[in-house]
């Protein structure tokens, strides 16, 4: 396979394969051999359980003629000649008989007529004007469900419906298939379990707690096992427990090809293995073996690997036990607000963002990063680029699956530019006078944020760009990038812009002119970032270059990602808003207030979405919520600046 170098015995693989997924897929469940058990269950407990063997009725439903509403039981043939010009007189206990719904029919009656068609002439005495038919308004026995008939195959997922229909027919018990146990094995020196002090170094363990979600959702039954410490001899014992306890197993990190990924290694040392590496980005260092009889998966370490590698193996497998299809999420066709360059040779996942705007819905994507669990919260739906695509052109037509449903994404505003905190107070604002309202942020700076609006791509950016000439924020900048176009631009907020620095100003940095003279270590943001404007303009009012700055060139996305940057080191430095600052405890020294503004076309602020929105930006209750945040102040008299008009 290439290199090795001997690492505490065991061979160090510097290479993985590139098995096509779908390829390893198919491996592993061929590998499978379960010894499925099943068990019996009250039926009552049996939602989402799934049926070992065809389940048939113990009695019919209606067990008896029961009558189908309120009225009165005859004998159809005595009303026959039953007519307006010829009333017929019915005595009761003689004639007919009273009934409610449900009631039995009793014998020697065939037809129920409603009460609302009859007549007191008398008491017990009713006269009736049209003739009844034989069974007319009356159930017969097993109208719904018949002794002997087939309820539910086998492997029926249980319903609601279903545990009805079970217990109307007699069923008090069900025969079902046993959830298969899956034990979940968490591996690493530097795991820690939820709750437990955390110092430098150290990783909470998460990744176990949402497996064993997805188990669940799946139908199995996981077991979150304890965290295992990187060394062989720890690992093994783990894998001999569990591969003789549970009938799947995943354990979690050590799969990859590094110094201390000894899983593959243990796995061939105990059974063997099938696939070690797959053509996929992310989730390439996986494994699929077998020990005792028992199906490993090796799952990556990084969160969003992981949980794609968890569906792809862990599902079908789970399925595959329960004998179940394997659910298939909603796709539907998108435009690609950016381009999105992929490597020939893997199967590239991409978590994105979907807005629909003006009939259309578009696609933004979202971190590449394995290693960032938000990109899967965040994300409302997965691009998938075939192994033998270079990746996708800004504007073309794609196909994603969905994470959300298509009500929720249609009912979200798209919003691309500048970060700022309150667009998260507004997007919960909003969610409070509407449970579908969100807002969907993409964090791409105020000249991408203008761009994503000339290109239809968003309903709303946020952007704070000063212009050096006149010191006005961001009309010239609608005037020169967006003429011609029918778009708004609404003042928002004044926000405080400086200098974020460690607790206490350990380097005593006074402004931008201290950056270029003390040890310092800058963090930037992104080129396109009003951020990042502003930040160039001082330098060169202050004639400095670049090149002076330590650190010029390390990007970053969010106010907050600066500030927390700057926690980690004395000697760092960002610059960024004053909220960002007081959020992460740091101190700040203020360079002056600028304008953040919303941008969007005249089309979407008309609309009943758009005044929705300004109306959470005039009220009172968001001024708060935003000013208590410190460095901001509520534009007070809202003028929209219409571009079409000027």
């Amino acid at each position: 396979m290439g290199g090795a170098v001997e690492q505490m015995g065991y061979e160090r693989t510097i290479y993985l394969e590139d098995k096509p997924r779908k390829v390893a897929q198919q491996e592993c469940l061929h590998l499978a051999e379960f010894k499925r058990k099943t068990e019996t269950i009250s039926v009552t407990e049996a939602g989402g359980r799934v049926t070992a063997k065809p389940i048939y009725a113990h009695m019919s439903n209606p067990h008896f003629h029961a009558s189908a509403m309120d009225g009165i039981a005859v004998l159809a043939e005595k009303t026959e000649d039953a007519h307006e010009s010829n009333p017929i007189h019915l005595k009761e206990g003689t004639d007919f008989v009273y009934v409610d719904t449900g009631n039995v029919i009793p014998h020697g009656y065939n037809a129920v007529i409603m009460i609302e068609d009859v007549n007191e002439v008398e008491p017990g005495i009713l006269e009736i004007v049209a003739p009844a038919t034989p069974w007319q308004r009356i159930r017969p026995i097993g109208e719904d469900i018949t002794y002997g008939e087939m309820l539910l195959p086998q492997g029926h997922t249980i319903r609601p419906v279903d545990i009805g229909a079970l217990l109307a027919s007699g069923q008090t018990t069900v025969s079902v298939v046993k959830k298969p146990v899956v034990h979940i094995l968490p591996s690493g020196n530097e795991l820690v379990s939820p709750g437990e002090p955390i110092k430098p170094g150290n990783i909470i363990e998460f990744n176990g707690s949402i497996f064993s979600e997805f188990v669940k959702e799946w139908g199995g039954e996981p077991q979150l096992q304890p965290i295992v410490q990187d060394n062989p001899e720890d690992i093994r014992k783990a894998l001999i427990k569990s591969t003789e306890e549970a009938d799947i197993v995943v354990i979690n990190a050590g799969s990859s090809a590094g110094s201390k990924d000894y899983t593959v290694h243990i796995m061939r040392e105990l059974g063997e293995v099938i696939t070690h590496g797959i053509a996929t980005r992310p989730g390439k260092p996986m494994s699929v073996g077998k020990i005792n009889g028992t199906i490993v998966v090796g799952v990556p370490g990084y969160p969003v690997s992981a949980c794609l590698t968890l569906e792809w193996f862990v599902q079908p497998l789970v399925c595959d036990y329960l004998q179940t299809p394997i659910k298939k999420r909603e796709t539907i066709k998108v435009k690609a607000g950016r381009r999105i360059v992929s490597n020939m040779g893997s199967e590239d996942f991409v978590r994105v963002h979907i807005g629909k705007v003006d009939g259309e819905y578009v696609a933004n994507p979202l971190t590449r990063s394995a290693s960032v669990t938000m990109s899967l919260v965040k994300a409302d739906g997965l691009l998938v680029i075939p192994a033998e695509h270079l990746g996708v052109e800004q504007g073309e037509e794609v196909e994603v699956e969905l994470y959300k449903s298509l009500p929720e994404i249609d009912s979200a505003t798209l919003f691309s530019g500048s970060h700022d905190l309150c667009i998260d107070v507004l997007s919960s604002m909003l969610k409070e006078q509407d449970a579908t309202a969100q807002i969907t942020a993409s964090h791409t700076g105020s000249m991408a944020g203008l761009m994503a609006i000339k290109r239809k791509e968003a309903h709303m950016a946020g952007v704070h760009l000063l212009d050096p000439e006149t010191g006005v924020y961001n009309i010239s900048y609608l005037e020169r990038f967006l003429h011609g176009e029918d778009v708004v631009l609404l003042p928002f907020l004044k926000r405080e812009q400086g200098l974020i620095v460690p607790k206490g100003n350990p380097l005593n940095i006074q402004g931008v002119r201290c950056l270029a003279e003390k040890n310092s270590v800058y963090v930037n943001r992104q080129r396109g970032a009003g951020t990042r404007i502003l930040f160039d303009h001082l330098l060169n009012d202050q004639g400095i270059e670049p090149d002076e700055i330590t650190g010029y060139d390390r990007e970053m996305f969010t106010h907050l990602s600066v500030a927390a940057e700057v926690r980690m080191s004395e000697r760092n430095v960002g610059m960024g808003i004053y909220s960002a600052s007081k959020a992460m405890d740091l101190d700040f020294i203020p360079i002056g207030d600028e304008s953040y503004d919303l941008v969007m076309r005249t089309s979407f602020l008309e609309s009943e979405q758009g005044q929705n929105l300004l109306n959470v930006i005039k009220s009172e209750v968001f001024k708060q919520n935003v000013e208590r945040l410190g460095g901001y102040k509520v534009q007070e008299n809202i003028e929209p600046y219409y571009l079409a008009k000027v």
